[in-house]
């Protein structure tokens, strides 16, 4: 195991640049989840760690090697793909062998990796087989136990559930997790699903166009976003956005240009007509008598929550409730922000005003 530090890495593919200076410090055996829209840099990111991209600029070094220059047999660290890229005339246990073999390892080294990773993974009974043989999910066990057998100091995973049913993506999540807390191997991880990323995650790195945002435990990206791009990616309904104006003319409110008001629990000093963007997160309304005036335009009820997408002036929100409500389309609702679960941000540069 070891830990991995990027220092201000850039790259660049002739005049366009992907990566703009990314600073990461990874702990010896923590579980880091890189996370972003598509076309961030973090599937890039990733394979310049592993040494299947060169970088253009800076320093990425695992354990106490600068491995810039390394080629990816040399770095010590094991890849697991979305595409599972196994060798489809190879039984399962060939496959996970495949690696040893090529560096020559004796076969008593290689069958008793193989059954410990085969154990660890459940694949004991399917050592026979063919990947043809396999369901996804055990194909991408196949895979993660080829990684497991090369018992590298870090694992690289590349988005590895993409190509699973929702149902299995669960399981394999689960699992991934799981194998980490036994080999507690350093594990970097890649996905764009923001869910993974707070579920297996001790620490979530959230990319945006080649430069990360914001990093920190899941719940402090959840309860404190930096600013209005992580406020909005994370979280599942997303967080509800109001643009509007801060007014501290008496008791502190926010004021929508459609005069729908909220009162804010303080403000930053100076911030009397700012223009900022209120954000409260879906399971953070109440229905509530001195709430403001909302329209029902959707419900969805998904059996442990009810969804409401409703109309409040010219905006659209949604809030999430546990309990049943008989809502329908076109019911008005009274609906209450908790003041002191509310976030505020400034609406030209996006930063978090609220402390």
């Amino acid at each position: 195991m070891a830990s991995v530090a990027i220092r201000d890495v850039r790259k660049a593919f002739g005049s366009t640049h992907v990566i703009h200076g990314v600073d990461i410090s990874i702990r010896d055996g923590e579980f880091v989840v890189l996370v972003g829209p598509s076309g961030c840099g973090k599937s890039t990111l990733l394979r310049m760690i592993a040494g299947l991209e060169n970088i253009t600029a800076g320093e990425i070094r695992i354990g106490e090697r600068v491995v810039n220059n390394l080629p990816p047999k040399e770095r010590d660290v094991a890849m697991v793909f979305q595409n599972y890229a196994l060798y489809p005339h190879m039984t399962v246990a060939a496959n996970m062998a495949f690696s040893m073999k090529l560096r020559g390892a004796p076969q008593s080294e290689i069958d008793e990796r193989v059954n410990r990773a085969a154990v660890i993974l459940g694949l004991t009974q399917l050592l026979e087989r063919f990947p043809r043989q396999l369901s996804g999910g055990q194909r991408q066990r196949v895979a993660m136990g080829r990684a497991i057998v090369r018992d590298p100091q870090v694992f690289l995973f590349d988005e590895p559930l993409s190509n699973l049913d929702a149902k299995l993506r669960v399981q394999m999540r689960t699992e991934i997790k799981e194998l980490h807390q036994r080999l507690k191997t350093t594990t970097i991880y890649v996905t764009h699903d923001q869910i993974e990323a707070m579920t297996m995650a001790d620490k979530i790195v959230v990319m945006h166009d080649g430069r990360v945002e914001q990093i920190g435990a899941p719940l402090d990206l959840y309860d404190r976003p930096d600013n209005l791009f992580v406020a909005g990616f994370i979280g599942s309904p997303a967080m509800n956005m109001v643009k509007g104006r801060i007014n501290l003319n008496g008791a502190a409110v926010f004021e929508a240009p459609t005069g729908v008001k909220f009162s804010l629990n303080g403000a930053p000093a100076g911030s009397d007509g700012r223009p900022a963007v209120y954000g409260v997160r879906p399971e953070h309304f109440s229905l509530s008598d001195d709430g403001v005036d909302a329209v029902v335009q959707v419900v969805e009820p998904t059996g442990s929550e009810l969804q409401v997408v409703a109309k409040l002036g010219n905006d659209e929100i949604i809030a999430v409730f546990r309990e049943r409500h008989q809502f329908k389309p076109g019911d008005k609702i009274r609906l209450k922000p908790d003041p002191r679960l509310i976030h505020l941000f400034d609406e030209t540069t996006g930063k978090r005003l609220t402390n």
